[in-house]
């Protein structure tokens, strides 16, 4: 089978965005200066940020994941429409609401703090994901760590998530993951018996130390490169089986299963510039995505990647800042041409 295009399945979800000044300590209070509203989770960030590249019918984008038969769900399914992302892998739930978020973000490229409501996303089971059919050349899933059944207990693989992951590669597809950065002790028990039954394993560095078990950053908040490096390794050690992409706010990083790697670093945003980081990684994610799936040279995809999220900051919702093809080759082509 010729595989052509992406599909992103996992969690869907409404972002309420509120902006405000400075989070409050505990019992304290704080104004929220403007509100937005859009759509957010894994899944439609990906989708929405490829779909803004303008190609159409050149890269097809497939839907899958689960929503509720309410307001929320709508707002989704409308979205899916309006993108011409082919819904057919959609699962609409009679008796779950649909997944939301609260969107704590300070101005001013400050921090961001995330309230979640699971809802349908916590339904979406190995069986929901097996049965999605689509000619994709990229399965990709996430966020792992906010979808329940698929990080429960599995016998033989560790995680269902790892079992669905490798019956997906059976299937045909090459592989895509990214995961929520959350505190706990699970983060690494879920995450690592999927490495080997990932081809493409794209997160930011606080998700790479908590897999690998480490700090990628000084106590002063420095990015220590050698230990992003040896991370990089590491998990490439562990079964990833084509790239592991890491990014931050300072660039990106990437080594592949070839042993080649880069580092790109990213065009400055001045901090009072930016409205807000929601959604920045996801936006790098797709153009990692797109670049893997037209087989562009490492430095390419980087700064592709690089250019994506940047454009991302200067919106408050998720998706709202995404670039076209020709506004990110026209970035690179104006900032990265020296280097």
């Amino acid at each position: 089978m010729d595989r052509r295009g992406i599909i992103s399945a996992g969690t869907w979800l409404v972002d309420n965005v509120k902006i405000i000044g400075q989070y409050p300590a505990r019992g304290n209070l704080t104004t929220i200066t403007r509100v937005e509203t859009g759509l957010g989770g894994c899944s439609h960030n990906v989708l929405a940020d490829l779909a803004g590249l303008g190609l159409g019918a050149a890269l097809p984008l497939y839907a899958g994941g689960c929503i509720g038969r309410d307001a929320f769900g709508s707002y989704i399914e409308r979205e899916i429409e309006r993108l011409g992302i082919d819904a057919g892998n959609m699962l609409p739930l009679a008796d779950a609401a649909t997944s939301y978020t609260d969107v704590m973000s300070e101005y001013d490229g400050g921090s961001r703090t995330f309230f979640h409501f699971r809802g349908a996303n916590a339904r979406l089971s190995a069986e929901h994901i097996l049965q999605m059919e689509s000619p994709a050349r990229i399965f990709h899933l996430g966020y792992l760590l906010l979808l329940d059944e698929l990080d429960k207990p599995d016998p033989q693989h560790g995680v269902v998530a790892a079992r669905v992951l490798k019956e997906l590669q059976a299937k045909g597809y090459e592989t895509s993951v990214d995961v929520v950065s959350e505190e706990g002790g699970r983060f690494r028990s879920i995450v690592e018996p999927c490495l080997p039954h990932i081809d493409y394993f794209i997160v930011n560095e606080i998700e790479a130390g908590a897999v690998c078990g480490t700090q990628l950053r000084s106590p002063e908040g420095v990015l220590l490169r050698n230990r992003v490096e040896a991370a990089a390794e590491m998990l490439m050690h562990r079964g990833i089986g084509r790239l592991c992409a890491i990014h931050f706010p300072e660039g990106g990083y990437a080594l592949t299963r070839e042993g080649d790697t880069c580092w790109c670093d990213a065009i400055p945003v001045a901090a009072k510039a930016i409205v807000s980081s929601v959604g920045a990684g996801d936006a790098f994610c797709a153009g990692i995505l797109y670049a893997q799936h037209e087989r562009m040279p490492l430095r390419d995809a980087l700064r592709l990647a690089n250019a994506s999220a940047r454009f991302n900051l200067f919106s408050a919702t998720s998706t709202g800042g995404a670039p076209t093809l020709e506004q990110l080759t026209e970035f690179i082509r104006l900032n990265y041409q020296t280097q």
